[in-house]
C-alpha cells in the first residue's frame, strides 16, 4: 500500500464534501483510514452513502470507545497513524479536501526526491461554501528544515497538518505526530523532526484544500490553552536550535533564528495575553499577573497586553 489518507472525523457539516475529494483521486494505491471520535452526528451513515462509488472498499471505519476532544486531538492522529498501512500518510481534516491528482502528484514528487521522510503540497484556502478564499506561498522544491523553520516563523509561511506527507515508519521512529495540547504548534514541530534529517520536497500545484471555518481548531478562542501550547513549542525550538549545523547556508539560517525566534514567539504571546484580557479584564489581568514569569514576560510586556486587551474591548 503506497498511500494512507487519515481522517479523524467529527464534523458532518463538510465531511460529504472530504470524502467525495478523497475517493476521487486518480491515483490509485491508497487507503481512506477514518476514526470517529464519538460524534454526535451521522458520521457512519455519510460513509456508507458513498457505498457505490469507486474506491468505496478501500475505506477502513474505526470508532472511539471515549470522545478524546480538542484537547487530546493528536491522539487520535496518532490512533490513526497506528492503523494505517501505508508507505506514507496523509492526516487530514474532516473539512479538507484533496485535489483529485493529489496522490498522483505526490507520487511523481516522491520518484523524484525518493530518500526524503517528509513531502509538502501548497494549501489552497477555502471558505464555508467551498469558494477560494487565500493561496499559500510558493517553497522551493527542496529545502532544509532550518529553511522550512526560518520560512514559517519569518515570513508568515503558514501551513497545516493536512498539507504534510510523512514517511510511515520514519513518523513511527520518532513517536508519531508530535503532541501539544489543541494541536497548535503540533503540525510544525511534526514537520521539522521529519525534514531534519533530509529535508523537504515541495510541489508548487495546490492540491490540498484547506477549509477556514469558525468550528476550526484554528479559531478557538481557549488562548491559555494555547498559551501552554505556544510554550513548549518554543522549548523544542530553543532545545533544537543548541545544536549548530554543518552546511554552510543552513548555519546562515540557523544564526537569523536563533536571533529571533524568542523575540517573535514573545510578540506572539502578547497578542495572546491580550485577546484573552479583553474577554475579562480584571481577571484575565490578574491571572497573567500571576502566570507572567513563567512566560519570561516583564511588567512592561505585561501592561502592553493590557492595552491592546483594552484597545480590543473599546473597537
Amino acid at each position: 500500500m503506497k498511500f494512507s489518507i487519515a481522517i479523524p472525523a467529527y464534523k458532518a457539516e463538510y465531511f460529504r464534501e472530504c470524502m467525495k475529494s478523497v475517493l476521487s483521486q486518480t491515483f490509485d494505491d491508497f487507503e481512506i483510514v477514518i476514526l470517529n471520535d464519538c460524534s454526535p452526528e451521522n458520521i457512519k451513515g455519510i460513509i456508507n452513502e458513498f457505498s457505490s462509488q469507486r474506491n468505496y472498499n478501500r475505506i477502513r471505519y474505526f470508532e472511539n470507545k471515549n470522545n478524546v476532544g480538542v484537547i487530546d486531538v493528536v491522539d487520535n492522529w496518532n490512533k490513526l497513524l497506528s492503523l494505517s498501512h501505508g508507505e506514507f500518510i496523509i492526516c487530514m481534516g474532516d473539512d479538507d479536501m484533496l485535489d483529485v491528482d493529489c496522490l498522483k502528484e505526490y507520487d511523481s514528487l516522491i520518484n523524484k526526491h525518493p530518500d526524503l521522510d517528509v513531502y509538502h503540497a501548497r494549501a489552497m484556502m477555502i471558505d464555508e461554501c467551498s469558494k477560494f478564499c487565500d493561496l499559500q506561498e510558493e517553497r522551493p522544491e527542496w529545502q532544509s528544515v532550518y529553511s522550512l523553520i526560518w520560512h514559517h516563523t519569518f515570513k508568515e509561511g503558514v501551513q497545516f497538518i493536512g498539507d504534510f506527507l510523512f514517511r510511515t515508519s520514519s513518523l513511527r521512529k520518532n513517536g508519531g505526530f508530535f503532541k501539544l495540547p489543541m494541536a497548535w504548534g503540533s503540525d510544525c514541530v511534526t514537520s521539522f523532526i521529519a525534514a531534519s534529517s533530509y529535508g523537504v520536497a515541495n510541489i508548487s500545484k495546490p492540491i490540498f484544500y484547506y477549509r477556514r471555518n469558525s468550528n476550526s481548531i484554528t479559531r478557538s478562542s481557549d488562548i491559555r490553552v494555547k498559551m501552554q501550547s505556544t510554550k513548549m513549542y518554543s522549548d523544542w525550538m530553543m532545545n533544537f536550535l543548541n545544536k549548530e549545523p554543518e552546511n554552510e547556508m543552513d548555519v546562515r539560517y540557523w544564526h537569523l533564528i536563533k536571533r529571533g525566534f524568542a523575540n517573535r514567539i514573545q510578540h506572539n504571546e502578547i497578542y495572546m495575553i491580550g485577546a484573552d484580557i479583553q474577554k475579562n479584564m480584571l481577571s484575565g489581568s490578574w491571572y497573567w499577573l500571576k502566570k507572567r514569569k513563567s512566560y519570561g514576560l516583564s511588567l512592561a510586556q505585561l501592561l502592553f497586553a493590557f492595552g491592546i486587551g483594552l484597545a480590543m474591548k473599546i473597537r
